[in-house]
């Protein structure tokens, strides 16, 4: 794959659970591989705490295996497995989780990948799905990102219109789930924090063989009406919350860029 002028030399994705790199992600990862970036991932635990499981194996030795094999359709050059544990959804976090873990202990592990990899561009999920590990996630790469002095950070949004829409569908389609029937359920990133858009619609069927390939997981788009589903997998929203390259953290990198690499500067 030739390397498209202006497109980042390397980008790393971080992220907490094996599936995060594809089901919030994936897009991304996918458009960047196509205009020849290099794409890393870096995933803190193996998933151990999630749903499902397969036979007789470990959650987590399933987990590691589907994001190895997610990534290889996603294009990533490289992944790396930190030795964390998956904090769960709810509870006191135990020792050895990611929830659990010194918040400067993290960022600095972090901060020593960012080194080796040597990333133009940092990109971690947002948080705005209510889920604590991928909120020390984001909080870690981005100090690590900064202290690292990567030029350009980004956190992959779920917009709060497009979460509204999801959650009245969950709530209709699953009453018994508790913690959608909570009426303040608040979740996504507030759309005008939203600072610009990818179009990978063009990646659409790509995507769908990586999410496959997590099958001892529920995909939250599942079920959902191809509308709705079409707003979450075929456009990816990005927050920019640090770029030195054009005069500031708020400044536009993508405006000296091929266009289409960032597709919609929305401010």
């Amino acid at each position: 794959m030739s390397h498209s002028p202006g497109a980042p030399t390397r980008l790393l994705v971080a992220v907490a659970h094996p599936d995060d790199e594809t089901f919030g992600c994936g897009g991304l990862l996918l458009h960047a591989a196509a205009t020849g970036t290099d794409t890393y991932v870096v995933c803190a635990t193996r998933g151990e705490a999630g749903e499902g499981g397969t036979g007789d194996e470990p959650l987590g030795v399933v987990r590691e295996r589907e994001l190895h094999r997610a990534a290889a359709v996603l294009g990533v050059r490289e992944v790396t497995l930190l030795a964390h544990r998956d904090s769960g959804m709810s509870g006191e976090p135990e020792p050895g989780t990611l929830a659990a873990l010194d918040p400067d202990a993290l960022a600095a592990e972090l901060e020593a990948h960012v080194a080796r990899v040597r990333p133009e561009v940092v990109v971690t999920l947002d948080a705005s799905d209510g889920h604590r590990d991928h909120e020390v996630m984001r909080d870690a790469a981005v100090a690590a990102a900064t202290a690292a002095g990567v030029p350009r950070v980004h956190l992959v949004c779920l917009a709060r219109s497009s979460m509204v829409r999801w959650v009245e569908h969950q709530r209709a389609e699953h009453p018994d789930r508790e913690h959608l029937a909570v009426e303040d359920v608040e979740l996504g990133t507030p759309d005008d924090l939203v600072t610009a858009t990818i179009d990978v619609s063009a990646h659409r069927a790509r995507l769908a063989e990586a999410m496959a390939e997590h099958a001892s997981q529920d995909s939250p788009y599942d079920g959902l009406p191809e509308e709705l589903a079409s707003d979450f997998l075929d456009t990816v929203r990005l927050r920019t919350v640090r770029d030195t390259c054009s005069g500031g953290t708020r400044g536009r990198w993508w405006d000296h860029r091929r266009p289409g690499w960032v597709e919609t500067v929305v401010r």
